[in-house]
């Protein structure tokens, strides 16, 4: 499957963001892709939490950095779909920092994602297929330029 650069959104470093040195702690880089991941869902007409009784587990995460962000830096988080398997997709993210007119990758990253069905009796979870209607619009989106 061709990797397909689907969505783009905007963070600007919140102090709460980061570290005593004044620098983006490393764990924020991962909640700045669930909330781009969650973003991109939702201009997908969907949700992260369902009344399908769908859930979505991480299974595998990750995040290289390559420069530092500090506090009240932009960042043009590009959400990719490296790979979507029948009941797995594998998002890509390409961290920007906004410099003017310029734009450079500081950090990539990418959370592998399971669907499951959950038992709301047992609160059991079983891999399941991605629903037909959620591949084809996840594939299909295409984000209007901001």
């Amino acid at each position: 499957m061709q990797v397909l650069d689907v969505f783009r959104q905007r963070h600007r470093v919140e102090f709460s963001d980061t570290d005593m040195a004044g620098i983006i702690h490393f764990s924020s880089y991962f909640r700045y892709m669930e909330v781009t991941e969650h973003a991109f869902l939702r201009a997908c007409g969907f949700s992260v939490v369902g009344n399908d009784g769908l859930g979505w587990p991480r299974v595998d995460v990750g995040c290289n950095y390559k420069a530092p962000l500090r506090f009240e830096d932009e960042v043009d988080v590009v959400l990719s779909i490296d790979e979507m398997r029948e009941k797995s997709i594998r998002y890509g993210f390409s961290f920007q920092q906004i410099l003017g007119t310029t734009q450079i990758q500081v950090a990539t990253g990418h959370v592998t994602t399971v669907c499951v069905q959950m038992d709301s009796v047992n609160k059991a979870m079983k891999a399941t297929a991605i629903p037909e209607n959620l591949r084809s619009a996840l594939l299909n989106f295409r984000q209007l330029e901001q």
